[in-house]
């Protein structure tokens, strides 16, 4: 027998052994429902039906769960990812990966819902107020230049004209995208996550807030606290690459400014409870970034110390998030509305009448989602 052959069964049996013990292994450990480093909830064990047998649900759910629930699979992620970036291919679970950011390698399949653009006119011409839209870029779209150019068909740059492009007239769009282009070779934006850091998101502040008629707070006023240099962010969650430097979160407090006097969450169910602008137990948890803003709330109602009666309607989505703080120095009171959580209708929570501007603030990656806005209008 040649010694490539015997090589070659040597290997084989290997790969045997390796697959059979991790199946056992797969089979007798404790099994959770959620993971930390995924930040995702994993498939719990399917129900057996006949039905789900004859039609293949069954097997691809029990596939799906196995594949959830192999031993180690986050070692083997992270192993496969390392393996592709050493192969030369930079691209898993649709993360283009690089030693200096990840990005979103999906950025170009998606497409704006002309729903939400139907859904955000209509708001408009039953609205008493002022409407203002930002739409912000993602890192792949501010740093599309280092992603291979047939990932960049349909360009965020271009997803953005299109949205503003669309909507009512009388609504005023705020284009960031330009501005921080002209910031991108500094800290804007997180190296593991599609969003922006605290630093980016003063600098949406400083051009939107003159939009909406108020000189912007000066950046050095602020006292800028890093609660974490290990943030790991949602692009990381999906193809767990270490090779990536993790991020910093930072919070910012104005010196001597103004202060949040009452935080009310309100919850789908009826239920209010108090809470805080950032909660740090989320730093011990597989999303971090969830800090900013706490738990996820249909509706918060934030009051300050500000004594101006100026008040602000604001529909958004998690990339305004850590831009929030910087609002605080403005309004007596700013209504937040996170309509992806929201399952009753946006009247249960709040008049949008009662407040003289409305600012639609999300991340541009956000509007392929026909259902966003589905219940802003009811």
């Amino acid at each position: 027998m040649k010694i490539s052959e015997i090589s070659g069964k040597i290997t084989a049996l290997l790969i045997f052994t390796v697959l059979t013990a991790g199946f056992i292994l797969t089979i007798t450990e404790k099994k959770y429902n959620f993971s930390l480093k995924e930040n995702r909830e994993l498939i719990e064990f399917p129900e057996f039906t006949l039905s789900g047998l004859t039609d293949g649900t069954y097997g691809k759910q029990l596939n799906q769960y196995i594949a959830d629930h192999f031993f180690g699979r986050d070692k083997w992620v992270s192993a496969q990812a390392d393996i592709k970036m050493y192969m030369g291919e930079k691209i898993l679970n649709g993360v283009y990966m690089d030693n200096e950011m990840l990005l979103d390698a999906e950025v170009s399949s998606r497409e704006i819902s002309k729903k939400n653009i139907e859904a955000v006119n209509k708001f408009y011409g039953n609205y008493i107020g002022t409407v203002y839209f930002t739409a912000i870029p993602s890192n792949s779209g501010v740093y599309g230049d280092r992603l291979p150019e047939y990932l960049l068909t349909n360009p965020e740059r271009n997803q953005i004209n299109f949205l503003y492009d669309n909507l009512t007239d009388g609504i005023r769009t705020i284009d960031t995208y330009n501005i921080l282009r002209m910031l991108s070779d500094n800290y804007i934006y997180y190296r593991n996550d599609t969003r922006l850091t605290s630093y980016g998101a003063y600098y949406v502040y400083k051009t939107v807030i003159q939009k909406l008629g108020f000189r912007p707070s000066s950046y050095d006023k602020y006292t800028i606290q890093h609660i974490t240099s290990d943030f790991r962010g949602n692009l990381y969650n999906r193809c767990l690459y270490d090779g990536t430097k993790p991020d910093i979160l930072d919070i910012c407090s104005y010196s001597g400014g103004a202060e949040v006097t009452n935080c009310t969450a309100y919850c789908n169910n009826g239920m209010t409870y108090r809470k805080t602008l950032n909660d740090e137990e989320y730093l011990e948890s597989g999303d971090m970034y969830r800090m900013y803003m706490g738990n996820e709330e249909p509706f918060v109602r934030i009051k300050t110390s500000v004594n101006n009666e100026k008040k602000l309607l604001l529909i958004k989505d998690s990339y305004a998030d850590c831009f929030i703080q910087f609002l605080i120095q403005h309004y007596s009171e700013i209504a937040v509305v996170s309509p992806e959580h929201m399952e009753k209708p946006l009247s249960s929570f709040v008049n949008p009448d009662n407040y003289e501007q409305t600012l639609f603030l999300l991340g541009i990656e956000s509007m392929d989602n026909d259902r966003l806005f589905e219940l802003i209008n009811k």
